[in-house]
């Protein structure tokens, strides 16, 4: 218990700090807008290219736990789309929904946490939920926005809109540099790297001082409905690890260690990605930010619980 909280509270004090600056009038109404278009547009941009570059195929050699994770992951981010647009939502927002439902806070909260719980051996565990997260359901939700930007018109010159703007996406482009580096061979200079560490590390912090800012900002009181959160919740800490469980006792059986990790990885709170690209595309941004603040507060007690299960 105290582990966790020692990895959680540093996340709710960082939130706080945003919260209090807004409310104080340290920060204006534009700051949120702006900071948020720091962590887009070069520090989570920087941690992505970090991160794909530095990975070893060798360890990411795990073709049983990448089924499992992938196969539910984006089985559940589908089905929440598919739902979200059955109750009428554009297909922007509901891409958004499907990253609350799906998208597990593997890069901050997944590496210590598994550490402290399974030992070294589950770090590549680890990165390749965070590479299947950060980057590839990332990709695949910012498809679905751009595809929802994009109205009438002909099929094709749709689908050229989509690809223009994927590839003028740094969140895009980020990772596809980094997987070519990785495929080189040729490494990360030191002086790159250096840079790298630097503006990679500020992604996190400034994204939780956004959402607390965001937190801060006066809005009408249905902007986000609490049955939706209520929903989303229960959706990524019960629901979502539960399918993973499902899939790896028996449709693809994994050895206990490599199944301890996916449930656990599936199990953490849905993390500060969605939020940023909700604010930044100006959808369900009220919403994405009390999903993950109360998953977030929750998972303190239910990812204890899962420990506790797993043994």
């Amino acid at each position: 218990m105290l582990s966790i909280l020692s990895i959680v509270l540093p996340i709710f004090a960082l939130t706080l700090v945003g919260w209090l600056a807004r409310r104080v009038g340290i920060f204006s109404p534009q700051s949120t807008t702006e900071l948020n278009r720091f962590v887009v547009y070069l520090a989570l941009p920087a941690l992505l290219f970090d991160i794909v570059a530095k990975a070893n195929l060798a360890q990411l050699w795990q073709p049983g736990f990448v089924a499992v994770f992938a196969v539910s992951t984006f089985l559940f981010f589908v089905l929440t789309v598919a739902v979200s647009r059955i109750m009428g939502r554009p297909i922007g927002n509901a891409a958004i929904l499907g990253l609350n439902a799906s998208y597990s806070n593997t890069a901050f909260l997944g590496f210590p946490l598994l550490l402290a719980a399974l030992g070294p051996a589950s770090q590549p565990l680890t990165l390749i939920a965070t590479i299947n997260t950060v980057c590839v359901l990332f990709a695949l939700a910012i498809v679905l926005i751009e595809f929802g930007n994009q109205k009438g018109g002909n099929p094709a010159v749709i689908a050229l809109r989509v690809g223009q703007a994927l590839f003028r996406n740094p969140l895009v482009l980020a990772p596809l540099a980094g997987a070519a580096v990785m495929a080189s061979g040729i490494g990360v200079a030191a002086p790159l790297d250096a840079f790298l560490k630097l503006l990679g590390s500020a992604a996190s912090p400034c994204a939780l001082v956004c959402l607390g800012m965001f937190l801060a900002e006066p809005r009408d009181k249905g902007e986000a409905s609490t049955g939706e959160t209520v929903m989303l919740v229960v959706l990524k800490l019960f629901v979502y690890p539960a399918l993973t469980l499902a899939l790896a006792l028996w449709v693809i059986p994994l050895p206990a260690a490599l199944r301890h990790g996916a449930v656990l990885l599936a199990a953490l709170p849905t993390g500060t990605g969605p939020f940023m690209l909700a604010e930044f595309h100006r959808r369900e941004g009220a919403l994405t930010a009390k999903v993950i603040l109360a998953s977030t507060v929750l998972s303190v007690g239910t990812v204890t619980v899962l420990l506790s299960l797993l043994g």
